[in-house]
């Protein structure tokens, strides 16, 4: 028999047993616990099993391979010969019976620290960042190797003894295998494994511990696609741009990386340039994550100077305004889009400061393409429905990226809350269970919409328990009846997020399978269901640009806090504009957390482009000079050909130069500054209210959920007796 054929590992008897089956002789299983079975390999071309071994290469010699496995407990070896030759999957079901068939958790906890023993050792020389798996709360090392024979073979270890019998685990059941059946095994398979009783926990929703299986997964099948791809002569697809931050400094991956990174380190003289002016005028500056990287890095340079400077999602812009005003600034900057500064001029002015100057930074419209959605006669079509009918109540939830215009014209025709993507969940399931047979209509992002409702269809397989946990209003049943009474507008889309497609996916499966993923709410399904599936594994996020921000500082932490080299691999699924406020976090955990202890930590920021995305800019093209980045197919730079910029171009209108003009205009020069002012609203709604009240509405009844966990009482009743704030 030669090597090649030698794929079966050493295992426990128990692994053959069969509790479910106990006429058949073949899985005869002891229902008292009882001490692990002794183990001897037949026929096997290594009997040295405690010789001294090799870590590379390990095709043949492992001490594992055995053409069959017998024990004291089962002398027939006919029955063991068929099930080493099984594949991985009905290895993999006998495995779940065996830790199932103990129904002493004490009992599952030796098992498996007894599939830690079976490993063969690990080489101390080969434990490094390129064979550490990611997302373990442990430290855990893999190495996988092409036979000659084309199976698969698996090294790991762990320092923890528990993981490490996670580990021995998934190697009994693929070491041996053929890329074929280890690529065809799905986190999903692995579910029932959660419930051996390490964690309290159901499907999907285990804890770090359980979430080995997965990540350990998905490290073995990344691997295998490349030496697969080796062994065919097939070139590596081409890796995504990315940033690596390190306490050393940062290097940028690709051109689309490299310019990013360019302004990271601003010019000093620019950053006291700006500095001087906003503190000798009182201008507090208020701007959107998604700026551009000139601008923001000089920003992010100049608030370590001037207080009065917030780096944000748009959820938090207009209370830092009011909180600047409330210190004495007597103008605001805004840098964002239009409805940005709509809504900080009206929080303002709610907030008794009318005094207070407010600026866009252009003298031309910044539009966003949800808005504009939002703005469109189809839009309002789509509210129809809801006002028109009578047998239920029904309640309109916004998103927050809408014009004040928008907020007001629908909070007339169906009573409306405001939502971010942080609280957009939160907000329709508290509405549900404080209306009685509502109906909620949210709008205008239709990937939002969709992903909202995947959600909700996710959680009716869920605990109530768990459903609790999210919710403590709700459970299954009450999921299930809701589900059919929320709407989502079908043809809103940002342009952004639209980038994170079906190509984008793709390319992520097969080579970031084992990173960490961030999505923004508002990416397409697709991207939705991937990072909701890395989430469930502790290795995603799913939510607004403040949650992304927060999840990854959470993780450089966590690495700090070992204390042990390792490298932090992070898809950007959003704007790439974030990359500058999540790069001025890590460097601050870097200098802060881990550089006098010794170990080194490495952050990978990974720009998920699309391979049809321009990565050129040209600084002479018509129009377009006046940008310092310039986005778009013709001639910018991160937009694909099949729709999407990972950079939004109406958020590179808000350039550095124009910040500048506005200070140095202010306050003597006001007249040439009219274009940019952010002015009220004296236009009125159809029933003859000012549209800066009637929009203000659902934003203040956003902050009041916010503040208390609960609908106002005026919306409820705008609700339960009227067709939108002027009745039916």
């Amino acid at each position: 028999m030669d090597s090649a054929a030698l794929t079966m590992r050493a295992v426990s008897s128990s692994f053959f047993s069969n509790p479910a089956n106990p006429a058949n002789p073949k899985f005869i299983h002891n229902r008292k616990p009882a001490s692990p079975s002794i183990i001897r390999c037949v026929n096997s071309q290594n009997p040295h099993l405690n010789s001294p071994y090799h870590l590379k290469p390990i095709s043949g010699t492992t001490p594992f391979s055995c053409s069959a496995v017998t024990s004291h407990h089962h002398p027939n070896t006919s029955g063991s010969d068929n099930l080493t030759a099984a594949p991985a999957k009905a290895k993999l079901q006998l495995l779940i019976q065996e830790f199932q068939s103990l129904t002493d958790p004490v009992e599952r906890v030796k098992r498996l620290l007894h599939y830690a023993q079976l490993l063969p050792p690990f080489e101390d020389s080969s434990k490094s960042t390129d064979t550490r798996v990611p997302g373990c709360t442990a430290q855990v090392w893999l190495h996988v190797e092409l036979d000659s024979g084309n199976k698969v073979r698996f090294l790991a270890d762990s320092d923890s003894e528990i993981t490490k019998g996670f580990c021995a685990c998934l190697v009994t059941v693929l070491d041996g295998a053929t890329p074929d059946e280890v690529l065809s095994l799905r986190t999903d398979d692995l579910v029932a494994l959660n419930v051996v009783g390490l964690n309290e926990r159901r499907v999907g929703y285990s804890s770090n511990r359980a979430n080995t299986w997965h990540n350990v997964l998905m490290s073995m099948q990344k691997r295998i696609k490349c030496l697969v791809a080796e062994r065919e002569g097939r070139p590596r697809g081409e890796m995504f741009p990315s940033l690596i931050v390190s306490a050393d400094g940062i290097e940028a991956k690709g051109s689309y990386a490299e310019a990013q990174a360019r302004f990271l380190l601003p010019d000093e003289v620019k950053i006291q340039e700006l500095v001087n002016l906003l503190e000798e005028k009182k201008i507090g500056v208020v701007a959107h994550f998604y700026m551009d990287p000139e601008v923001q890095g000089v920003l992010t340079a100049a608030r370590k100077l001037w207080p009065h400077i917030h780096i944000s999602d748009s959820l938090v812009m207009a209370d830092s305004a009011v909180k600047m005003a409330e210190s004495g600034c007597k103008y605001i900057t805004v840098l964002g889009v239009d409805f940005m500064s709509e809504n900080v001029r009206a929080i303002l002015d709610q907030a008794g400061y009318p005094e207070v100057g407010v600026y866009r930074m252009s003298d031309e419209r910044i539009g966003c393409s949800l808005a504009d959605a939002a703005a469109s006669p189809a839009y309002m079509d789509y509210l129809a429905a809801a006002s028109a009918s009578v047998s239920s109540p029904s309640l309109h939830v916004v998103y927050i990226n809408t014009s004040l215009e928008t907020k007001a014209y629908t909070h007339e025709v169906v009573p409306t809350i405001t939502c971010t993507s942080s609280n957009v969940v939160q907000t329709i399931l508290q509405a549900f269970s404080e209306v009685p047979n509502l109906n909620v209509f949210y709008g205008p992002d239709t990937y939002m919409g969709a992903n909202i409702m995947e959600l909700f269809r996710q959680m009716i397989v869920m605990s109530d328990e768990e459903i609790a946990n999210v919710h403590p209003k709700h459970d299954r049943n009450s999921i299930k009846s809701l589900i059919p009474r929320l709407h989502y507008f079908q043809d809103g889309t940002c342009i952004v997020h639209h980038l994170f497609g079906h190509e984008v996916v793709g390319k992520l499966n097969e080579m970031y399978c084992d990173a960490f993923l961030t999505a923004h709410f508002e990416v397409p399904g697709e991207m939705f269901s991937l990072a909701m599936e890395a989430k469930r594994r502790g290795m995603g996020v799913v939510g607004s640009t403040q949650n992304i921000l927060d999840f990854i500082k959470e993780r450089v932490k966590g690495a700090l806090d070992r204390n042990v080299d390792d490298h932090l691999q992070f898809v950007l699924g959003t704007e790439s504009g974030m990359v500058t406020s999540i790069v001025s976090e890590v460097r601050k955990l870097l200098g802060s957390g881990g550089a006098h202890k010794g170990a080194k930590v490495s952050v990978e920021i990974v720009f998920p482009v699309s391979s049809e995305s321009i990565t050129q800019t040209t600084s002479e093209t018509g129009d377009f000079s006046k940008f310092s980045v310039i986005p778009g197919v013709a001639s910018g730079e991160g937009c694909s050909l099949h729709g999407g910029c990972a950079s939004c171009p109406y958020m590179k209108m808000n350039s550095l130069g124009s910040l500048l003009k506005v200070c140095r205009s202010l306050p003597h020069d006001k007249e040439n500054l009219s274009a940019y002012e952010a002015g009220r609203f004296s236009l009125q709604t159809p029933s003859g209210k000012l549209i800066a009240d009637v929009g203000c509405e659902p934003i203040l009844h956003m902050r009041h959920f916010q503040a208390t966990k609960r609908l106002p009482e005026k919306l409820i009743q705008q609700i339960l007796h009227s067709g939108g704030i002027n009745g039916r």
